[in-house]
């Protein structure tokens, strides 16, 4: 078992775990006061604000400069990371989402004519961030690296 307490007491998987978590639930809210509804999916989907996926690399990255220093090969290699995932939100993932519009509008279209289009065939439209919602995310993740440190 000393695996397992290995696993559960690394600072940066803790830190990047716990952002998640976090922002999937303000996610959560967010939505639900935009909406005035509570959408549970949202607590594992994707797109919102704010970003998961900037919360969870943020904290990784943050939590590495905290424990090794700014100038160590952990804190080079999970800023880098970093960065590449929030430009992937807010690039390619963002663009399929717009993607998925129009293509699913195209699919209801193609309905409306007589062909009966099953629900799974409708493609996620929420999947990009916005740089705001970027932002946050990675705000988040800083502070949620330096509540678990300390």
């Amino acid at each position: 078992m000393d695996w397992f307490s290995q696993l559960i007491s690394n600072k940066l998987l803790l830190s990047g775990f716990a952002a998640w978590v976090a922002a999937q639930i303000l996610k959560t809210i967010v939505h639900a006061i935009v909406n005035r509804k509570i959408d549970w999916p949202r607590l594992i989907g994707d797109g919102g604000m704010p970003s998961s996926h900037s919360a969870t690399v943020t904290a990784v990255a943050a939590s590495s400069g905290l424990y090794y220093g700014l100038g160590s090969f952990q804190f080079g290699v999970t800023v880098i990371l970093a960065f590449i995932v929030m430009h992937d939100a807010m690039g390619v993932r963002k663009e399929t989402g717009k993607h998925a519009i129009i293509l699913n509008d195209i699919v209801e279209f193609i309905d409306s004519m007589g062909r009966n289009v099953s629900p799974e065939e409708k493609l996620k439209e929420f999947v990009g961030h916005s740089p705001l919602q970027v932002i946050a995310g990675a705000a988040l993740g800083i502070i949620v690296a330096f509540v678990v440190r300390f």
